[in-house]
Parts: C-alpha cells; structure tokens; sequence
C-alpha cells in the first residue's frame, strides 16, 4: 500500500533520529494505519529513509521488528503502573483511579490511530508468534498488577474486581476505536469509579 503524505514536522523531527529509531517510528506508523501484516518491509525502510538492508542490519526479519515495536509499546504502559504507583504509595483505589485516568487520557490518540495490541492481534494468526506472546505476556503482567491495587483498594474479591475493571480498559479502547460510545473518557472512568465503590463497601 502506498504511503500517506508525512504529518507536519515529521521530517524534520526523524531525520534527527538514528537509523534504528527511524525504523520503528515509520513501523509504529505504518503498523497502526495500515496493519502490521500488509505493511512490507519496503514500505517501511522507504518511510524511514532508508533501505532494506539497512534495515535487516537493525532487524533480523520483520517479525522481529514487530516485536520491537510492540515490546516498546507495552513498556509504556509498565512506566504507567509504576508512575501511579510510586505517587500514590500503598493507595490501591488511587493507584486503579490513576491507570484509568491514564488510558481514558489515551483515547484520543486511539480514535486516530488504534490500540497497538488490538490492531496486532488481529494480524498475528500464529498463536506461538513472539509478539502474539509478548502481548499476552504483557496483558497478564497488568492483569496482575491491577489485581494487586484492588487488594489494596479493599475490594473484597480483588481478582474478579481487576477483571471487571481490565473489561472496561479494554471495552474502552476499542469503543473509541470504533466510535460507538461518546464521551468513553469520562465514561470510563465513571465506570471504574463504580466498580470500585461497589466491592469496598462494607457487606449489607
């Protein structure tokens, strides 16, 4: 598929960048918009200025440039965790209230340009390909840590509190995404804020 025309600034902004940054930031565009398995190896090297054997100095195969990609990705979510984390030490209800802030901060950004997992899932039909395991790697380690915060919220059953809350994460997303919910924000996180209300109240 043919390239887009460049959003404003970019040029300017990747030809500052190393060969191997100008990589994964023309993957993280053309990945999003296109998917990551239309997208070739071409494409990609032509977007970041440079050539395919370059790019194969950098990346072995373009497997292992989604899984970069998406490894870099999934670290911006684990700086998240520890952000709220760290600001509010041993508040789990605050710790679940500033994630959710976070993603619901988020979905502008996926209702132009999708959720990374969502978006690569749906390409990787191979349940034992390294970055179909890094995802879900990736999810579980949330899924751990949310369930860690909703023990120390109070929630009384803490692992099926973090599921509920981790459909509503997700359910978000993908609604931006889609465009089948206004205002999925501050519905958001309205909607965890409820969840959490409900399992610390005292037993009637």
């Amino acid at each position: 598929m043919t390239s887009s025309p460049p959003r404003p600034g970019r040029d300017s902004r990747v030809a500052r960048l190393p060969p191997r940054e100008r990589i994964l930031d023309a993957a993280e565009e053309l990945f999003l918009r296109e998917g990551v398995r239309a997208v070739g190896v071409q494409a990609i090297a032509e977007r970041a200025n440079t050539t395919k054997m370059a790019l194969y100095r950098h990346f072995a195969t373009k497997d292992a440039l989604i899984e970069e990609w998406l490894r870099i990705v999934a670290a911006g979510y684990a700086t998240a965790f520890d952000r709220v984390e760290a600001e509010h030490a041993g508040d789990g209800r605050a710790q679940v209230l500033g994630i959710t802030r976070f993603v619901a901060e988020g979905l502008p950004d996926i209702v132009h340009r999708g959720c990374p997992f969502v978006n690569s899932v749906a390409g990787l039909n191979d349940p034992g390909h390294p970055a179909r395991r890094l995802i879900e790697e990736h999810k579980a380690g949330q899924r751990r840590r949310l369930t860690a915060m909703c023990g120390r919220a109070g929630a009384h059953a803490p692992d099926d509190v973090s599921a509920e809350i981790t459909f509503l994460l997700e359910g978000a997303q993908v609604s931006a995404q889609n465009g089948s919910v206004d205002r999925a924000g501050d519905r958001l996180v309205a909607a965890v804020t409820a969840v959490l209300d409900r399992a610390t109240a005292a037993p009637q």
